[in-house]
């Protein structure tokens, strides 16, 4: 049986329009990447201006609707961002947004240099995933970039190795 809800713990934010799903351990570093990303409007690969919005701090609802992922806040966490050191924070948000990537935190040493294509699977749906390490200066970067080269043609997104054949 499908169900068309659950709930994460974990951090959303709308990268352009662009819901980006961040998961890891307590500690990793979702919500102070999203307030980089809050803070920081970028271009990734794109040679777009992306800004961000938090859509939901510490617990994410995704729903599937009409075959599409959504998240959201809960109603009690709406518009809040924890601030390690300063506290809880009020931020306009939108109400929702669709999914467009999974983001996994983790150390940088156990992240691939070329990892092959990988994916996140919730509501017997799957987003791409990529895995960062959410404390490295570049990640706002390379989440943005991720963003842009996700919505490149499959052949421009081939290894380098693979195209030279």
């Amino acid at each position: 049986m499908k169900h068309s809800q659950i709930f994460l713990h974990g951090t959303c934010v709308s990268v352009g329009g662009a819901g980006v799903l961040v998961l890891g351990e307590p500690g990793s570093g979702k919500s102070a990447l999203a307030l980089r990303l809050i803070d920081e409007p970028g271009y990734g690969i794109s040679g777009v201006l992306l800004c961000s919005e938090l859509v939901a701090d510490d617990q994410v609802i995704v729903t599937c609707e009409r075959d599409r992922l959504m998240a959201s806040a809960p109603a009690t966490l709406r518009g809040k961002l924890e601030i390690r050191g300063l506290g809880i924070v009020t931020l306009a948000t939108p109400p929702s947004v669709p999914l467009a990537l999974v983001v996994k935190l983790q150390d940088h040493s156990a992240i691939e240099r070329l990892p092959g294509p990988a994916t996140f699977g919730i509501l017997g749906l799957t987003l791409p995933l990529v895995e960062m390490d959410g404390k490295m200066p570049s990640a706002p970067a390379r989440l943005r970039a991720a963003l842009s080269w996700l919505k490149q043609p499959d052949k421009a997104r081939e290894p380098v190795a693979q195209q030279r054949g």
